[in-house]
């Protein structure tokens, strides 16, 4: 199948695939509709593969189109949404193996003539998640499985391993999932430029946004967007339209909060009417939270006394705790789950997010601190929640159990899945 690899702007997706590239194919022709504008005229004749073939080698005569062992990439798909038209075509010849890539920002399936369904696969690619981020310090895949290991089997970690693993999810939290500001981290061994690149990542955000934003109000979009941490400094976190700007409406803003969602710079945590299953179609599409696609960004967004603070004394506690529900909504939206929380009218019961197994609804609370877990307990305990029959607490603790919860550090949380997914295959 043709490859459409999608994700936020900056995340590595060129590096990644130009990589890939280069290890498995003996040709690589590389097309950048952005930086190669006159490209975009290759399928002016049609979506047949010959035709296209023949326009691409017009332009560079020097290119080597060898069947089988040639790999088209077309960068900045967003630029050019005939290309995905072609996708079908390259499917159904077989001869050239073909990978796209664009910003979700600039991608709208509605401009594409045919999206050639059933004839590619689109893979959604997210910023850097802790597990990638420890390869990058030079950790081994036999050292993550070690720390799996103790999750499967609810042992501990070593004081060692919890101190060293700790330090590392701190720096993880502060520079995010941004290739290269974790690059220039590892490179130089302190924190020295790295604001200064996400700041510049914020700003070409807003740039996009008005780039891109054809069909929606970019005002609002601009809005939305320059808000989020406000929200999350709030103890309820809820996303309230009428506090964006003054006598904003909600149906004045429909369809902003998905096309922030859409693009990948914001990640939807819906409220759930009930805590039951199923998640799907349980839920309040009016009562929501957002939080940033990249923590990293999220805290470069702060202003400079909240930098200082974090930086200098470590003090992710602040800001009522939004920092460390970003980086697990984080890491649970790039294992595939979709995100929910539950909050009652009164306020007396409060979970941050759910997941689930085979056949029960897992809430997942999270500590700032290694505090009272009034919440969960309720939720386990009360007869009027049958779908929950255990629970999940990450904070800044040692693995555990005490019979109806079980506590993770927040680092594990990138192994979550896979745990729930043998637990499964395991049980009885």
């Amino acid at each position: 199948m043709p490859l459409i690899i999608k994700g936020a702007r900056q995340i590595g997706k060129t590096e990644a695939i130009s990589y890939f590239a280069g290890q498995h194919y003996r040709n690589v022709i590389v097309i950048n509709f952005v930086l190669q504008k006159e490209y975009r005229s290759i399928f002016a004749d049609g979506y047949e593969v010959n035709a296209i073939l023949r326009n691409i080698s017009f332009l560079n005569p020097a290119l080597k189109l060898e069947p089988g062992n040639t790999l088209i990439f077309f960068d900045e798909l967003q630029a050019c949404p005939d290309c995905a038209t072609s996708l079908k075509a390259f499917k159904l010849d077989g001869r050239y193996d073909v990978i796209c890539s664009g910003s979700l920002m600039g991608i709208n399936y509605k401009e594409i003539e045919s999206n050639s369904v059933g004839f590619k696969e689109d893979i959604t690619m997210y910023p850097l998640d802790f597990e990638e981020y420890l390869w990058a310090k030079g950790y081994s895949d036999e050292q993550v499985e070690i720390l799996y290991q103790h999750m499967k089997d609810l042992k501990p970690l070593p004081g060692t391993a919890m101190s060293v693993l700790g330090e590392a999810f701190r720096e993880y939290m502060i520079l995010g999932g941004m290739p290269a500001v974790v690059w220039s981290f590892i490179q130089k061994g302190n924190y020295s430029g790295t604001l200064a690149m996400q700041k510049q990542l914020l700003l070409d955000y807003e740039e996009d946004i008005t780039k891109y934003a054809h069909s929606l109000d970019q005002t609002k979009i601009l809005n939305v967007y320059r808000k989020i941490p406000v929200f999350l400094g709030k103890d309820n976190k809820k996303f309230q339209i009428s506090k964006v700007a003054h006598g904003a409406r909600s149906r004045e803003y429909v369809g902003v909060a998905d096309w922030l969602g859409n693009a990948g710079i914001v990640n939807i945590c819906y409220c759930l009417e009930h805590p039951e299953l199923p998640l799907k179609g349980n839920f309040d599409p009016d009562n929501y939270r957002m939080y940033y696609g990249d923590t990293g960004l999220l805290i470069a967004s702060l202003d400079d006394e909240a930098q200082a603070d974090l930086r200098q004394n470590r003090n992710f506690g602040v800001y009522k705790g939004a920092l460390f529900e970003n980086i697990v909504a984080q890491m649970l939206v790039a294992q595939g789950y979709g995100l929910y929380f539950f909050r009652n009218r009164t306020a007396t019961l409060e979970m941050d997010f759910f997941i689930r197994d085979a056949d029960s609804l897992i809430p997942v609370e999270i500590k700032s601190a290694n505090g009272a877990t009034k919440s969960l307990n309720a939720l386990i305990d009360n007869d009027a929640y049958p779908d929950i029959k255990h629970g999940i607490k990450l904070c800044d603790a040692n693995i555990g159990y005490n019979g109806k919860f079980i506590t993770f550090p927040y680092a594990l949380t990138f192994l979550l899945k896979r745990w729930i997914m043998e637990q499964i295959t395991e049980s009885p």
